[in-house]
This record gives structure tokens, sequence and C-alpha cells, in this order.
């Protein structure tokens, strides 16, 4: 099963260098031939969901730890 996910963490940041809760949840996502997509609310991620998901829980854990105070997640199963 093929998933997209998103994840967006807060506090939100003006103009800049990304928050470093933006980043840690990213590189989280960048594991397993993952290739996160930033965009400029959320990073997305497409891929096998047994890779996903477990990279989510991850990239939630990384994102708290580095300050995020509120992460909001979507996850679409999409068809092949």
């Amino acid at each position: 099963m093929k998933v997209r996910a998103e994840v967006t963490t807060e506090p939100f940041q003006g103009e800049g260098e990304l928050p470093t809760h933006v980043r840690a949840a990213a590189d989280a996502l960048g594991t397993d031939g993952l290739q996160p997509d930033l965009g400029p609310l959320g990073t997305s991620v497409v891929g096998a969901a047994d890779t996903v998901v477990p990279a989510l829980s991850v990239a939630v854990q990384q994102a708290l730890a580095a300050g995020a105070t509120r992460i909001s997640l979507q996850i679409e199963r999409i068809d092949d």
C-alpha cells in the first residue's frame, strides 16, 4: 500500500532559515529511501506505508525534541 503523508510543525516562523523542528522532522522522514518535499507550510513524503508510518513516528519525536509545540499529520492512501 502506498501513502502520501504531510507533517506540519509549529510554531511557524517568518521568512529566513527553517526552524529547527521543521528540519528535524524532514531529516527523520529522509530515511529508508524516502525523499521529503519541504513546502511552505509542511513537509510531505510518498512511499510504502510500512516505510512511511514508522518514519512519521520518528519525525514526530524529533520535532518535539527540537521545540515543536504542535504537530499536524495528514495521511492519504494512494493507489499505485
